[in-house]
């Protein structure tokens, strides 16, 4: 098992599920809750995450990020310009370790509206970090420490997997393969289900060879040295069934088809971190 553990004291802004998700995989790694302090405006999500984590809950963010070593904003996008400010300037006296799990926020934004202040990093992680089995990918300014990387990485591996990018703009291929990745499997899933389905088999055994093959080709796939592409031809005999369906595919072009539709999703999480995210975000300017 991977060091989660963290020794600065973390504030997360947001209770949703992602914040959850966070909390969980950091108590499950062995961080004392009392380290731990989450504000959110919601009665309810405070209440439930102090039942459920025996952590410090806040109705005021400036009470989570007065305590903070580390400060993740778990927030929507649309939220993230307002709850900034309200921090602005507890964070410039504090000078935390900043988080974003904001999708499409750039950090030249986050820096803006935090003061100019920009020990940040920016993550993106995908949605099966709710079951801690997601992968995180980062990006961090030049004025985060070799030990804020380190810190940064313990804390998002508390959900997954986490991988490092060096230009920010990757990003965005990071959300059209990992982020947006999971609809694309969830689909082949239904389709298996629906061929299975369409040959005669239950609906319920369709869908337990459709959800668990998809689950052991991955398992292999994870735990291998092969690549995906030598798994797929250890499958595949010649003049086989496997050679006959991958053979469909491939007239298809099915490569083709992956290809254009990470790369339009590419171009489509670009276009939406204009609008909050981008340049000049308070104007609403390119």
């Amino acid at each position: 098992m991977m060091d989660t553990s963290i020794a600065d004291t973390v504030g997360i802004i947001g209770a949703g599920n992602m914040a959850r998700s966070l909390v969980g995989g950091l108590l499950a790694s062995g961080v004392d809750p009392r380290r731990i302090a989450i504000s959110d405006p919601s009665a309810q999500q405070r209440a439930a995450a102090e039942r459920d984590f025996g952590v410090a809950v806040h109705a005021d963010n400036l009470a989570t990020a007065s305590a903070s070593d580390v400060l993740v904003f778990a927030v929507k996008p649309e939220d993230m310009p307002d709850v900034t400010s309200q921090v602005q300037r507890v964070v410039i006296q504090r000078k935390p370790l900043i988080l974003s799990v904001a999708a499409g926020i750039r950090v030249e934004a986050l820096s803006s509206w935090l003061g100019n202040y920009d020990a940040i990093v920016r993550t993106m992680p995908n949605r099966p970090a709710l079951l801690r089995k997601g992968v995180t990918v980062l990006f961090a300014t030049q004025r985060v420490s070799r030990e804020q990387r380190e810190t940064a990485e313990k804390l998002m591996r508390a959900v997954g997997a986490t991988a490092w990018v060096e230009k920010e703009d990757l990003l965005d291929a990071v959300t059209a393969v990992s982020g947006s990745g999971p609809a694309y499997f969830f689909l082949l899933m239904e389709l298996l289900e629906q061929a299975a389905r369409e040959l005669g088999l239950p609906e319920d055994t369709a869908r337990l060879l459709a959800v668990e093959t998809a689950y052991g080709a991955a398992g292999m796939a994870r735990e291998c040295q092969d690549s995906p592409e030598t798994l797929r031809s250890q499958v595949t005999s010649r003049g086989g069934t496997t050679a006959a369906a991958l053979q469909v595919l491939e007239e298809a072009d099915l490569r083709g088809i992956v290809s254009r539709a990470v790369a339009a999703a590419c171009r489509r999480a670009a276009e939406l971190a204009g609008p909050v995210g981008g340049k000049n975000t308070r104007t609403g300017a390119p």
